[in-house]
């Protein structure tokens, strides 16, 4: 009964922001949002993944990536369907959350009001409020309702904007304005629905850095975002560095046997079957002057190579 009740409550706050009069919602709530997770933790709440994790699944499939989730009953975890800025590059962050909903005038004065005691910026457009959190490796992604005349949350000055506190780019339920130029701006991507010319109208944000939905995906604040030109797969925060390992120790393998067979040292058999304690101790040495840092730590290494099959 007490973690119904608990439950209940924490329902209430996020999804009925107004009990709680939070436009941002509090830290304590997104920690509990994301209980999973036992490490280091922003002020906002969100965890804390090291940008070790952010950079090796840059390195992953969308298959990889979807197949550690699925396992592990994540199964509404991807968005496919995207209009890409710049196809073919990877993109990796820490979700910033942010929901829009048509406005009315009561609901958008209530919000300013909130905003204001928020201690929000009251120039320009509300829309910024989620840009004026960002943090480096953060990911901007944005419920926009799937519109996208009018819906452009946007262009080309708040791109840059966003890039300057990221490093990173959007993920957006909606639409972008000033394509060209974005598409400009050397190291932004953005991940939308569509694009369009018109200016932002009509919407108000109702929420920030708490659960929204990205098409078939709902999006905790602080979850891993990975981007490619195959879709975009949001991973809870506590199973961003099992699977990077997971991913990375496979793909240290499948690399390590192309390398042999290439060498032709070994009958192929034996390369792609159960490995020989000679064969091993190659992949060790081999492993030791990999050119890149790995996720992986040498026990962790022994440990795979103890195992059946390996």
């Amino acid at each position: 009964m007490k973690f119904l009740l608990a439950f209940l409550l924490i329902f209430l706050s996020v999804n009925n922001w107004s009990y709680g009069q939070h436009v941002g919602m509090p830290p304590d709530v997104v920690k509990q949002l994301t209980s999973g997770w036992t490490g280091e933790r922003f002020p906002d709440g969100r965890p804390k993944v090291p940008d070790i994790i952010l950079d090796r699944l840059q390195h992953c499939t969308l298959e990889q990536v979807w197949g550690y989730m699925d396992r592990r009953g994540y199964r509404n975890q991807v968005e496919t369907s995207w209009i890409i800025l710049k196809p073919g590059e990877v993109m990796t962050g820490r979700a910033v959350t942010a929901q829009f909903m048509p406005s009315r005038p009561d609901l958008d004065s209530l919000v300013r009001r909130i905003g204001k005691e928020e201690g929000r910026s009251q120039k320009g457009g509300i829309n910024i409020w989620p840009i004026d959190i960002l943090t480096k490796n953060d990911i901007y992604v944005a419920d926009g309702y799937g519109k996208v005349k009018d819906g452009t949350l946007i262009g080309s000055s708040l791109g840059n904007a966003v890039y300057g506190k990221t490093g990173k780019g959007v993920v957006f339920y909606g639409s972008v304005r000033d394509m060209q130029e974005l598409k400009e701006t050397p190291g932004f991507n953005a991940w939308v629905k569509g694009q369009h010319p018109s200016y932002i109208r009509d919407m108000t944000p109702t929420a920030i850095n708490a659960p929204v939905r990205i098409g078939e995906v709902t999006v905790l604040p602080g979850d891993i975002v990975f981007a490619n030109e195959f879709g975009v797969a949001f991973i809870p925060a506590h199973l961003a560095e099992g699977l990077v390992k997971d991913a990375e120790l496979v793909s240290l393998r499948d690399e390590f046997e192309r390398y042999l067979l290439q060498q032709g040292k070994y009958p192929s058999g034996e390369v792609h079957g159960d490995w020989s304690e000679k064969i091993k101790n190659e992949f060790r040495a081999w492993v030791a002057k990999y050119p890149r840092e790995l996720a992986v730590s040498k026990a962790e290494i022994e440990n795979y190579l103890s195992k059946e099959g390996h």
